[in-house]
């Protein structure tokens, strides 16, 4: 697994960085039961900040009961899920399927998961882009981050129509990306991210259009374009910017060696 998305977290891992703390940690899983509401009260209680004062200040509460109420209500006023140890077993009525819960081993907080996707806490994936990518990409690259844990289709569609405009960016026409990575290629793109295009259907026969929605992403297909657009971003912006940046840091009477020893080159090969 690629160290950028080692950490991410994903319903098949046992361990991986906290959406709360971020330390990367065991998660411990639960499922969850549902338990039916008595018929006296029959929708949800969420008591307020004045409602827990009013149980600290009620002398004829016994001090146990007192102390479990005001931590129950401190608790339930954050408005963070958490695990309530007093639950009374007998009145579980049914598995809920489909939703679990993972609760980090560091700082104990819990991730709420429907399906394999994170509803709780609105959590920004870990892979950040490409520092030198251009800041209309980087824009589409953030809101990817922040909508693929609820919509990877959306965040893959989003990406497909980054590597567009960053095909556009390294100076190809960004209408056809199988031609545009073909040609960037040529330039210097290592080979290898056309079969990593290919796998994730951006380029070859079963090719996406940029923007569109299609129905057979994933997220882990999105994740795949998040590096994708990283790696291209790395060998033709960041690559190039760092050679360029260590050769003009050389002293002016290198520099005109080397301008003298590539002038001599050339005339020796017009002359052959």
């Amino acid at each position: 697994m690629a160290e950028s998305t080692k950490g991410i977290p994903s319903i098949e891992k046992t361990a991986f960085c906290c959406p709360h703390c971020g330390a990367y940690t065991t998660q411990n899983w639960s499922s969850l039961y549902s338990k039916s509401y008595k018929e006296d009260r029959r929708t949800p209680i969420i008591p307020n900040v004045s409602q827990k004062e009013e149980w600290e200040k009620d002398p004829q509460l016994e001090v146990e009961v007192k102390k479990m109420l005001v931590e129950w209500a401190e608790k339930m006023c954050v408005g963070k899920p958490f695990p309530d140890t007093q639950s009374e077993s007998e009145y579980l009525r049914c598995h809920i399927q489909n939703i679990n819960i993972s609760e980090c081993y560091n700082c104990k907080e819990i991730t709420v998961w429907v399906h394999d996707q994170i509803v709780y806490p609105n959590t920004k994936i870990e892979i950040l882009p490409n520092q030198d990518l251009p800041p209309h990409i980087v824009k589409l690259f953030e809101e990817a981050r922040e909508i693929v844990g609820s919509s990877p289709k959306g965040a893959a569609a989003l990406l497909r129509l980054s590597i567009q405009y960053l095909c556009k960016e390294l100076g190809e026409s960004g209408k056809d990306i199988n031609r545009d990575i073909a040609s960037l290629v040529t330039k210097g793109l290592n080979p290898l991210v056309q079969k990593a295009l290919d796998v994730v259907r951006v380029i070859g026969n079963e090719a996406v259009h940029p923007g569109e929605i299609n129905l057979d992403d994933n997220r882990e297909m999105a994740l795949q374009l998040f590096n994708v657009i990283n790696l291209i971003a790395d060998q033709m912006i960041t690559h190039p910017k760092q050679v360029e940046a260590m050769y003009s840091q050389l002293p002016e009477s290198k520099l005109e060696g080397i301008e003298q020893r590539d002038k001599k080159s050339i005339e020796t090969s017009e002359k052959t």
